[in-house]
């Protein structure tokens, strides 16, 4: 089958196809450029999704990651990042072995294609020129026929006529003569002419046009051909991806299998694990014998009978200390040490009188009352203390026991990394000393002291603050019984600095937003019998003596433990003066005290309670 002898006469149609089939080919040189672009923008769009749902560093999320399940997600995001970039290299590929390579394939075409039907066109053009030339000695040759054919007849006319003279009988017949000599010299003419056009018309259908239609013949097979080899290429760009894409499922899938339910359960108990024991069961009251109503050792109530309970602001309202169960030892213990709120904008500070006492001379009336009912009893670790600042003790006394162990301990191990780092400097450096000894010329053996001095303190800085987070693990551990007050200031010495520590269970907790508790773990006897004795002190103490009045200002809401509402223009009794840290404490109805900040109440002490 060749288009030569078989489409010998369909030229113009052929012209048709053959641009059509350019069309095809571009068309599908655009899908694959489409494709490739949304593969590029799928790819992107997972890639986005991967990073969107990544832990930010340095965020809570960051420690929610330990979970095995998020593990596993974060390992899904992985893959599905690696899953990402293998779209990408379906893009990269198809844009390099495919698009690239049709383009310049249809430039070359077109060239191709157009000079064939430039050969055709000019081989039509000559058999035409040909066939107009045989027309017109045709026609002349019919012309000189039909004149010679008339000057016979008009040669034989005068022939024939007797009053014709002899001269005009004998140019007649020269004319008739010349005229059929014209006429032998155009048929010969026509005929070879005719001849020619025979051979070049049998060359142009048997020989040149054949050839000009096999190589379009040609030319349109191999587009037929690159374009089914680019569609195999099309669809080997995506299978060589599959054993990737693959394992990134397969990984996506082990990361599901690796999930630990179990390990999760526990997890979750090492990070809220507090270390509390449950409380004990509370002891019936009987109502019917003429006794003094007592609350049980192990309640957690936290109010006596018949007087109201304190207002708990925030998160930590409701919850209760373990073992401390008196109303009136709360009390005690819960002068705020957050620095009180100033006064309505609209009021002058200078016509306030005993205003809030500057921050730096803040002093512990916490710990001085907690030290006052403790010198003759052992003293407990720790109790749940109150939401004053925001800041984080030294030794994570604000945290439950499990926790605060968890913190000291990591605490202990950053040190130790620390201490054998600087100690693996100190050695390098005494090294180099020795070198420098042994080779003068290499370096100054005395440039290397100060450096050496120095790292020599950090080591022994480092050494007295893990020693010191160490007793604080140990005394946690249950291994060193609780400190005192004093001893707990001695070991804030280690690190040159001299401020109060917050160790002690009457200065600076915190109860954390959720309402952990802040004590510190000990002996579940030890626990039990110091609370007893804790209730018994304070169950029969009367209450403190009013020292003065005082009138409100301003109205206040006291939110935080230890406060007290007071309403503007209402007047109160005043039981314990500021003492610097800018709170007063008062009573109302003998049954309700609280502190207030001093810059919101006018204070009227009396003199004689002032003096004693």
């Amino acid at each position: 089958m060749s288009w030569g002898t078989e489409l010998w006469d369909q030229f113009d149609n052929l012209e048709k196809h053959t641009q059509w089939g350019i069309d095809i080919l571009e068309k599908y040189i655009k899908f694959v450029k489409e494709r490739t672009e949304i593969e590029l923008s799928y790819a992107k769009q997972l890639r986005n999704l991967s990073k969107k749902y990544q832990p930010k560093k340095n965020s809570k999320e960051e420690e929610e990651y330990k979970y095995t399940a998020c593990k596993a997600f974060l390992s899904t995001l992985n893959e599905l990042n690696d899953y990402a970039g293998q779209h990408e290299v379906i893009s990269e590929n198809m844009t390099s072995q495919i698009t690239v390579d049709l383009v310049r394939y249809v430039q070359e075409l077109k060239q191709e294609r157009k000079s064939n039907f430039h050969d055709g066109r000019k081989a039509q053009q000559h058999i035409e020129t040909c066939w107009k030339q045989l027309e017109s000695s045709k026609r002349r040759f019919e012309r000189d026929c039909k004149e010679a054919d008339r000057a016979q007849q008009y040669f034989e006319k005068m022939d024939a006529d007797i009053n014709v003279t002899k001269a005009d009988v004998e140019k007649a017949r020269q004319q008739a003569q010349m005229r059929q000599q014209m006429a032998e010299d155009s048929k010969a003419d026509y005929s070879l002419i005719l001849q020619r056009f025979n051979q070049e018309q049998w060359e142009y259908y048997h020989t040149h046009i054949p050839n000009i239609f096999q190589k379009i013949q040609e030319m349109e097979e191999r587009r037929i051909v690159r374009i089914g080899e680019s569609m195999k290429t099309y669809a080997e760009v995506d299978r060589q991806v599959i054993p990737i894409i693959g394992k990134c499922l397969d990984g996506i899938v082990k990361a599901a299998e690796s999930i630990d339910q179990k390990n999760d359960s526990q997890l979750v108990v090492e990070a809220y694990k507090s270390g509390f024991e449950p409380p004990g069961d509370i002891e019936f009251e009987d109502y019917t014998q003429p006794m003094k109503r007592t609350v049980s050792d192990n309640s957690l109530s936290s109010s006596k009978e018949g007087k109201p309970e304190l207002k708990f602001g925030g998160k930590s309202r409701g919850k209760l200390w373990p073992f401390i169960k008196k109303n009136k030892l709360m009390t005690l213990l819960t002068s705020p040490h957050q620095p009180p709120p100033p006064p309505p904008a609209s009021a002058s500070p200078s016509a306030v009188p005993n205003g809030p006492q500057s921050p730096k001379q803040q002093k512990e009336p916490l710990s001085h009352r907690f030290n006052e009912f403790m010198t003759s009893k052992p003293k407990i670790h720790c109790f749940r203390s109150l939401k004053r600042g925001g800041v984080t003790p030294e030794d994570f006394s604000n945290f439950p026991p499990e926790q605060r162990r968890k913190k000291l301990q990591q605490k202990v191990d950053d040190l130790n990394k620390e201490i054998q780092k600087e100690t693996d400097q100190r050695d390098a450096i005494t090294k180099m000393k020795d070198v420098y000894l042994k080779n003068p010329q290499m370096g100054d053996p005395a440039s290397l002291d100060h450096k050496l001095a120095e790292v020599t303190q950090n080591i022994e800085k480092l050494r007295l603050e893990a020693h010191k987070f160490e007793a604080w693990l140990a005394e946690v551990e249950g291994r060193l019984p609780a400190r005192s007050e004093q001893a707990r200031r001695q070991s804030g010495l280690y690190d040159g600095q001299t401020h109060q520590t917050v160790t002690n269970c009457a200065q600076d907790r915190e109860s954390s937003p959720d309402g952990s508790y802040t004590e510190e773990q000990s002996q579940e006897s030890e626990h039990k019998v110091l609370a007893t004795d804790f209730d018994d002190e304070f169950d029969d103490e009367e209450p403190l003596p009013a020292i003065g009045t005082c009138k409100a200002l301003y109205t206040f809401e006291g939110q935080n433990e230890g406060t007290i509402s007071v309403v503007e223009g209402e007047t109160l009794s005043v039981i314990e003066e500021d003492k610097g840290d800018g709170w007063t404490r008062i009573r109302r109805n003998e049954d309700e005290e609280g502190y207030v900040p001093t810059s919101y109440v006018e204070v009227y002490l009396d003199k004689n309670a002032k003096g004693s």
